[in-house]
């Protein structure tokens, strides 16, 4: 794809965005000490997922750790894995999941679940999905062997920990949009995800968005390069009726 874009002339510069100005036309962008000024922008700089923050799953990211079980959940295919989150996110992974592994344990770390009532209830109807509550974790084994063997669980009450052996473990407490530097620019909704109106605009003219920073429902990679397509031809459009050439 960077090949394809290449050919038809597109530039390309690597950096982070730190703040942009969209009050005034050209729009600028401010990439640590340059500005970048353009006509139009189109926005499709994603969500992170959120992550426990330990160094052992980090480490065994692909080999076992993941935060999409639509991408990866085929590769655990008779096996058990874990699921841990306590929302709708954990929900949907692990119902998606019994499709291939073998048995599905959802880890919350508290008593109450934040998912909807339907979604734990369908959950807790499926015969491969179990639960534990009130503990957290502390480790995922083994990076030594590059690969996932099992988890250093934490009773939140207690303070006992033990093993759990497991074979995969995936992550589903949510995602963070990457919007911080259109804080104030562009309107978000609660969590800072970019809302559009007729599947791109978003509510600045010359600026669309596109892909899982305005896309919280489905997440993947057809559907985000759909939408890059729609706001790449509006950007056209955009210029075209402004005199560009």
């Amino acid at each position: 794809m960077v090949d394809q874009a290449d050919k038809f002339g597109a530039e390309f510069q690597a950096g982070e965005v730190a703040k942009a100005d969209l009050t005034a036309h050209p729009f600028t962008l401010h990439l640590g000490g340059e500005e970048i000024c353009t006509r139009t922008l189109i926005v499709a700089s994603g969500a992170s997922a959120r992550w426990l923050g330990l160094p052992s799953e980090q480490a065994l990211i692909g080999h076992g750790v993941s935060s999409c079980a639509t991408c990866d959940g085929f590769f655990f295919n008779g096996k058990e894995v874990v699921v841990i989150g306590g929302g709708d996110s954990a929900m949907e992974e692990a119902l998606f999941l019994t499709r291939f592994a073998s048995k599905v344990t959802v880890i919350h770390r508290r008593e109450q679940f934040r998912a909807s009532k339907f979604m734990l209830e369908r959950a807790r109807n499926n015969a491969k999905i179990h639960f534990i509550t009130n503990e957290t974790v502390d480790e995922i084994y083994d990076p030594d062997k590059q690969e996932v063997t099992g988890l250093k669980l934490r009773n939140v009450h207690s303070g006992h920990t033990h093993t759990f052996a497991t074979d995969g473990v995936f992550l589903g407490i949510g995602h963070v949009p990457n919007t911080r530097a259109f804080v104030g620019q562009l309107d978000m909704d609660a969590d800072g995800y970019l809302k559009t109106r007729d599947y791109v605009f978003t509510g600045v003219p010359g600026v669309f968005a596109c892909g899982d920073v305005q896309d919280r429902r489905y997440r993947q990679a057809i559907t985000a390069a759909g939408s890059g397509c729609m706001a790449a031809m509006e950007a056209e459009r955009f210029l075209e009726e402004h005199g560009a050439r």
